[in-house]
């Protein structure tokens, strides 16, 4: 059983970067692990530390204004190849949401079964939520799973966003795809037990 996700009210680190692949998120030299263990300390590797493994000030990540377990990137987020260690690497972090105006439908699928949520919004709201952050680095963001809508809390504006219920189920109770079958242990044992006669 994992962390049951139903409203998650967090300050936001800002990614402004677009088309951000899955090797940006975590370089291919670390991917010989089998382990999702360590790979928060290798998210955007490259980024956030030089060839002698100094952090880069410039590095959001490195940047002690901001905070938050809701990572805010630009369009196109997580294409590339189909590696789950990129997803691995977000939840290692401590990333809850990625918002973003667009994700590769693998990735998107790859955090939805690592517990992160993917919140796509329009153009405009992520704009918008960028100035709000630029504006002040303490503003937060309130994402309601349940009624699916995520706001922008320094504006007001807020948007509905799309999730496959099943996966929505399972965030919801905190369940990962083996938590859920156990949950029908007793109907599907009820189902044998009816046609088994």
């Amino acid at each position: 059983m994992k962390e049951k996700f139903t409203t998650l009210t967090s300050r936001c680190i800002p990614l402004q970067r677009e088309n951000v692949d899955t090797d940006q998120i975590i370089p291919a030299r670390f991917l010989k692990a089998t382990s999702k263990q360590g790979f928060g300390d290798n998210l955007f590797r490259d980024w956030r530390y030089d060839g002698n493994g100094k952090p880069i000030a410039s590095f959001v990540l490195n940047n002690p204004d901001y905070s938050g377990s809701v990572l805010v990137a630009g369009k196109n987020f997580g294409s590339g190849s189909s590696r789950e260690h990129a997803a691995w690497a977000i939840a290692g972090y401590g990333f809850k949401v990625v918002v973003s105006s667009y994700f590769a439908d693998i990735f998107k699928n790859n955090a939805l079964n690592n517990c992160v949520l993917p919140v796509v919004v329009s153009e405009k709201f992520l704009a918008s939520l960028f100035k709000s952050i630029e504006a002040d680095n303490t503003s937060t963001v309130t994402v309601d799973l349940n009624a699916q809508t995520i706001t922008n809390n320094a504006t007001g504006e807020k948007e509905s966003f799309d999730i496959n219920l099943y996966k929505k189920n399972c965030l919801l109770n905190g369940f990962d795809d083996i938590d859920f079958l156990l949950s029908k242990k007793s109907d599907i044992e009820g189902f044998e037990h009816n046609h088994s006669k």
